[in-house]
């Protein structure tokens, strides 16, 4: 089993930033990737960024939406996944989720994700 913490969302104006963090703890090296997904009203699960793991991190891959604007990174030593989000806009606001998993065909896709957070909240509004 692997644990999922994430924190760091909140409200922000639009064109601001914000960086969520996600702590891993349990059996971590059971996966390979670590990445995030939000959830907006009425809207389906999306990948926003993922990135491998093993070996020190790897590949980061973002969603077409949040290109330019958000960066995901990873602290190997804490088992933490971060993601930068700057020039936030109103349609980003969801619920943020960070999941991790050993994805075998789409990085980004959330059904490949068997290890989820509670999530966080992300509000971008004037």
């Amino acid at each position: 089993q692997v644990q999922l913490v994430e924190s760091g969302g909140g409200s922000v104006q639009p064109g601001g930033s914000l960086r969520l963090s996600c702590a891993a703890s349990g059996n971590t090296y059971s996966v390979n990737c670590m990445g995030w997904f939000r959830q907006g009203p009425g809207k389906e699960r999306e990948g926003v960024a993922a990135i491998y793991t093993a070996n020190g991190g790897g590949s980061a891959y973002y969603g077409d939406s949040v290109k330019g604007r958000f960066t995901i990174s990873l602290d190997n030593a804490k088992n933490t996944v971060y993601l930068q989000m700057n020039s936030l806009k109103p349609e980003d606001t969801a619920m943020y989720y960070c999941a991790a998993a050993s994805p075998r065909l789409s990085i980004l896709d959330p059904d490949e994700y068997n290890y989820w957070g509670q999530g966080t909240q992300v509000t971008v509004s004037s």
